[in-house]
């Protein structure tokens, strides 16, 4: 083998490790919060002794950032890709929520993290959400500025509008998974939740239309 080949075998094991460990953390934290878990607790879990976790995170606030991204990431592109679709509002509002659906039965944990976390005990982990949920507003706010019906609308406005539609949408993620959590995924609850979401989505969408004329 090759150097170049043997340090790409160890590099793709170091990827592995470091994947374990988020996975592990993860896992762990479906019963508990980030400031009460014990790095042993993820080595344990890995099967890797702790000095293992140093070379991947300086600590466990460092794991936390990096499952915020992951949390976060893909829905940040599956959302943004549906508000640029040439539809209408109805259609847009139907495909927003069946995405926030999809997005919490697929990935639970994740979800349950970013709910627990966003208030949470560790600060840098907390600041990471509201890092990356500023930046999710930046980017619908510029999906939201190329549909017609903002013309003439200022920056400001756009960005305000984007900070309701991400609010609701990690709001409706919450319900959806109490509801879930409680063993309704798919009953009348379930469904519910994603009429309240549409409604009040298309409440936004109402004002959206309206808000020149107010202002």
């Amino acid at each position: 083998m090759s150097h170049s080949e043997t340090v790409g075998v160890r590099q793709a094991q170091k990827q592995r490790t470091r994947q374990a460990l988020l996975d592990a953390a993860l896992g762990l934290l479906e019963e508990q919060s980030l400031s009460s878990l014990g790095l042993r607790e993820v080595t344990r879990a890995v099967g890797v002794a702790p000095t293992a976790f140093y070379r991947h995170f300086r600590d466990l606030g460092e794991l936390g950032v990096a499952l915020v991204q992951e949390s976060l990431s893909s829905l940040h592109t599956t959302v943004r890709a549906v508000l640029a679709e040439q539809d209408g509002a109805e259609e847009r509002i139907d495909h927003t929520v069946a995405v926030v659906e999809r997005y919490v039965r697929e990935q639970p944990a994740h979800v349950r993290f970013i709910a627990r976390e966003r208030h949470g005990g560790v600060r840098a982990v907390r600041q990471a959400i509201a890092d990356e949920l500023d930046r999710f507003a930046t980017e619908v706010a510029a999906a939201l500025a190329l549909q017609p019906v903002s013309d003439g609308w200022s920056d400001e406005d756009v960005r305000m509008l984007a900070e309701l539609y991400v609010d609701r949408l990690v709001m409706t993620a919450s319900a959806f998974l109490d509801v879930r959590d409680g063993g309704h995924e798919g009953t009348e609850r379930w469904q519910s939740v994603a009429r309240t979401a549409r409604r009040q989505l298309h409440l936004i969408s109402v004002g959206r239309r309206h808000w020149r004329d107010g202002a």
